[in-house]
C-alpha cells in the first residue's frame, strides 16, 4: 500500500502557443494551411518532484505563470505531461476556476446535474443529494434560473457545493475561496477540515496568505515553472513575499 495520495516524479509540462495573435478560426486555418503559422514552446512546468501525503491539506503559492493551475491541471488528469510521471491515487474533484464545467444558458439546477455528471456521479445520485446541494450553496431563491445571472460569489457556492457533497479522496481549489462572502467562506472552510479530519487530501491554490495559514499543514512555492520551495507554511509563505517582492522576469521560451 502506498502513503502518498499524489507523487510527481520529475515531471515536465510543455504548451505550444502561435507566436502571433490569431483573431479568428478561420485566419487561423489559412495561415495553418498556408505554412505560416508559427509557434513558440513554453514550459510551464519544469522537472517537479513532489509527494503529497494521503490526509494532507498542502498550500500551493506563487506569483501568476508561476505554473501552480497546470499543476492542478496534470493531477486533475485535465492535460498529460510532456516528460515525467504523475501518480494520483483515488478519486480527483477538481474546482479549477468559478463554475468549472458549467453552462451560462442552463440553471443553476441543470447546472447540478451537468457539473455531477462530468464528477461521475448518475442522475439518480445526483437526484437524493440535489436538495442538500442548493441547501448549501444558499441558493434556493436561484436555483431555477439561468447561471448567466449569478454573480461570481454565487457560481462559486454552486461549483464548491457540487464538488465536495460526497467527499472526494482528492478535493483541488483553485483560487475558489477567494469569492463570496465571509460566512460562507467560514463554512467552506469547516468543510474542508472535516474532510482533513476523515483522511481527505486537499490542495489549495491561494494569493491569500490567510487562507494557506487557516487550512493548510504545508505549502509549496513555484516559481517559472519549478519547485523553489516546500516545507512549513509560515517559512513558504516568508520566502513567497519575497518573491512578490522582486521584479517579475519573463518566462523563456524554446
Amino acid at each position: 500500500m502506498t502513503n502518498f495520495a499524489i507523487c510527481l516524479e520529475d515531471v515536465w509540462l510543455k504548451y505550444r502557443v502561435p507566436e502571433e495573435t490569431i483573431r479568428s478560426f478561420k485566419e487561423f486555418v489559412i495561415r495553418r494551411v498556408r505554412g505560416t503559422l508559427g509557434f513558440k514552446h513554453f514550459w510551464a512546468l519544469q522537472g517537479l518532484n513532489l509527494e503529497v501525503a494521503k490526509g494532507e491539506v498542502l498550500g500551493v503559492v506563487g506569483r501568476n505563470g508561476a505554473g501552480k493551475t497546470s499543476l492542478m491541471k496534470l493531477i486533475s488528469r485535465v492535460v498529460r505531461p510532456t516528460k515525467g510521471r504523475v501518480r494520483v491515487v483515488g478519486r480527483v474533484a477538481p474546482l479549477l476556476g468559478l463554475g468549472a464545467g458549467f453552462h451560462d444558458e442552463l440553471t443553476g439546477r441543470e447546472n447540478i446535474y451537468l457539473a455531477s455528471a462530468i464528477l461521475g456521479f448518475s442522475r439518480e445520485d445526483v437526484s437524493r443529494r440535489f436538495e442538500r446541494i442548493v441547501s448549501f450553496a444558499e441558493l434556493e431563491d436561484f436555483i431555477d434560473r439561468p447561471l448567466r445571472t449569478y454573480s461570481s460569489g454565487m457560481r462559486a457556492r454552486l461549483g464548491f457545493a457540487v464538488a465536495t457533497d460526497v467527499p472526494p479522496d482528492i478535493l483541488i481549489l483553485d483560487e475558489v475561496l477567494a469569492v463570496g462572502d465571509a460566512p460562507f467562506q467560514e463554512k467552506c472552510k469547516a468543510r474542508i477540515r472535516q474532510f482533513r479530519e476523515n483522511g481527505a487530501t486537499v490542495l489549495v491554490v491561494s494569493h491569500h496568505a490567510s487562507t494557506i495559514q487557516a487550512l493548510c499543514s504545508r505549502a509549496i512555492l513555484l516559481d517559472h515553472g519549478r519547485l523553489l520551495f516546500e516545507g512549513p507554511v509560515a517559512e513558504t509563505l516568508r520566502k513567497y513575499q519575497d518573491i512578490l517582492a522582486q521584479p517579475p522576469m519573463s518566462a523563456a521560451a524554446s
